[in-house]
């Protein structure tokens, strides 16, 4: 299409957790290296805790510093904002205890021609085409910690406090909430059965799906983890 590659160049683009696992992975970099060859810190949702945009690649227009010759080089692994495009996902909390609401709204920019192909999508078949499931799953997770964060939990510590350093290690930088966690002995503090245990040991996901809940309860007093 006459528009290819356009949309991955002059981009503004929020990376989310699972992005930053899963891009860290792709390129077998460590997570802290990552966020500093690869991220700028930003105004996140708001104004409690950051969020991360992804570093352009100096040019004019600036690029995505992933963009090569014949396009995406980590396509199997690009993030949520490139495989959910022309799309738009947000979610909302509809009361306590009730499951998070999806709703989808389509962007029009001109230099899309997407919009003027003959071929359509269900909303279902764009999940499933784009294999946006696992990314949904765990951006649905940071949306409710996200949420939480915006209640401020760490009043009184100043930005960039201890907690919230805690909480930026755990959500950003994968390995080093697990050199974290080791060094504390984090996992032997609460009940796990070993397979759990394992899981958590090798699987990146898995650590941060524990750390989302970590955090709420060390935060917040929420009872997601029974202590040993």
């Amino acid at each position: 299409m006459s528009c290819y590659l356009t949309c991955c160049r002059n981009v503004d683009m929020l990376l989310f957790p699972y992005d930053i696992l899963r891009l860290k992975q792709r390129l077998a970099l460590e997570a802290g290296e990552f966020l500093r060859r690869h991220t700028t810190l930003c105004q996140g949702s708001h104004p409690y805790f950051p969020g991360l945009k992804l570093k352009l690649n100096e040019g004019e227009p600036p690029a995505c510093p992933f963009l090569g010759a014949a396009g995406c080089t980590v396509y199997p692994d690009r993030p949520s904002a490139c495989r959910t495009y022309p799309l738009e996902r947000g979610v909302e909390q509809p009361g306590p205890g009730r499951p998070l609401r999806a709703h989808y709204f389509l962007t029009h920019h001109p230099y899309c021609k997407g919009h003027d192909e003959p071929h359509h999508y269900t909303l279902r078949q764009w999940e499933r085409e784009q294999d946006l499931s696992e990314y949904n799953l765990y951006n649905d997770l940071w949306a409710e910690l996200d949420a939480f964060f915006a209640t401020n939990p760490w009043a009184g510590e100043g930005k960039a406090g201890p907690r919230q350093q805690i909480a930026f290690l755990v959500c950003y930088n994968i390995d080093g909430f697990r050199a974290y966690a080791d060094e504390h002995r984090l996992l032997s503090a609460y009940r796990l059965d070993k397979a759990e245990r394992r899981r958590l040991e090798r699987d990146d996901g898995a650590l941060l799906r524990f750390g989302f809940q970590w955090l709420e309860m060390i935060l917040g007093g929420r009872r997601n983890l029974v202590p040993r």
